[in-house]
């Protein structure tokens, strides 16, 4: 049961959904339309020296590398 980003057509609003079968649309969350698009998700990795300390981040090189919120989806960037 993997989650999906989507993006509303209607509402232009992005949204994170867990999806149990793969013909289900989903509905969004704000509008509740189901005018919707599954986007391109961001995989986010880190690399570590020897001494342990990071030395490369997927996620640092983007402008949202002091966000806190869980996603991208999360933030609304």
């Amino acid at each position: 049961m993997p989650i999906y980003e989507y993006h509303c057509d209607q509402c232009s609003k992005d949204f994170e959904c867990l999806v149990f079968r793969s013909d289900e649309v989903p509905e969004c969350p704000t509008c509740k339309g189901r005018h919707v698009k599954k986007i391109m998700s961001a995989c986010g990795f880190l690399s570590k020296g020897a001494g342990g300390e990071t030395v490369s981040s997927s996620a640092g090189a983007s402008s949202c590398g002091s966000c806190t919120a869980s996603s991208c989806a999360g933030c609304g960037h």
